[in-house]
């Protein structure tokens, strides 16, 4: 009797590291919240503290949240990028579109931004596709805050690169983006920011147009050019 109960616990605890592992496993599927690359008052007074950190910490959050409760419940979902996701959006629930395009948006969305000393400079492609199409960097920045103004509700404006490989300013609404299937414009994303009233409400009320002008204040112009150079590279 003796040797079934020692025969028992050698088994049992020799099972333990897998358990642990499998649970380690099921645990790094799961989507998480990035990191901000800075602190949440690095931005402000463009964007203040207690905007950055309600939107990341709680916005952010939960679309990560309810986007893994879906995925849980979603055996076809599971294991996908969500890259894959987006772009078979059309064949998901409002729940998934909603909650993936708001994960992938804002953690694009992140990294736009950056400290004073820290956002770089516009690389010379960039600004030349910028200028060509556009006429100059101002009338670029005029056109995609006109574009953000005009989104009626809430949503994002986007600069992208579209199939025919030239520059495009277009929006969104609600978390959708020009990486969806059913997108009415669809590309890849260079710039893309937030007009959603949670982006902005807190510093500006309801002037969106004074928010959409201040953010190029901190606009990190190296991440856009590196996002441009991979949006054009085949």
């Amino acid at each position: 009797m003796r040797f079934l109960t020692l025969t028992i616990w050698f088994l049992a605890l020799s099972a333990m590291p897998a358990l642990a592992g499998a649970s380690q496993q099921a645990q790094t599927e799961k989507f998480t919240l990035p990191a901000l690359p800075y602190a949440y008052s690095a931005v402000a007074p463009a964007i203040s503290a207690d905007t950055m950190e309600t939107h990341h910490s709680k916005h952010h959050q939960a679309y990560v949240d309810n986007l893994n409760k879906e995925v849980e419940k979603t055996p076809s979902l599971q294991g996908k990028t969500l890259e894959d996701i987006l772009t078979h959006i059309s064949a998901q629930n409002d729940a998934v579109r909603n909650n993936a395009g708001g994960h992938w948006n804002h953690s694009f969305f992140w990294p736009l931004m950056a400290p004073e000393g820290q956002r770089g400079e516009i690389s010379p492609e960039f600004k030349t596709a910028l200028e060509q199409k556009f006429g100059s960097v101002e009338s670029f920045k005029e056109e995609f805050q006109k574009a953000g103004a005009a989104r009626f509700g809430s949503g994002w404006v986007w600069l992208i690169v579209n199939k025919d490989g030239t520059l495009e300013i277009t929006s969104t609404a609600n978390q959708d983006n020009p990486l969806m299937d059913n997108a009415v414009v669809k590309g890849k994303p260079v710039l893309g920011n937030d007009v959603w009233e949670h982006a902005y409400y807190l510093d500006y009320k309801n002037k969106r147009g004074d928010y959409l002008g201040k953010w190029w204040d901190v606009l990190n112009w190296k991440q856009a050019s590196d996002n441009y150079a991979a949006a054009i590279r085949k």
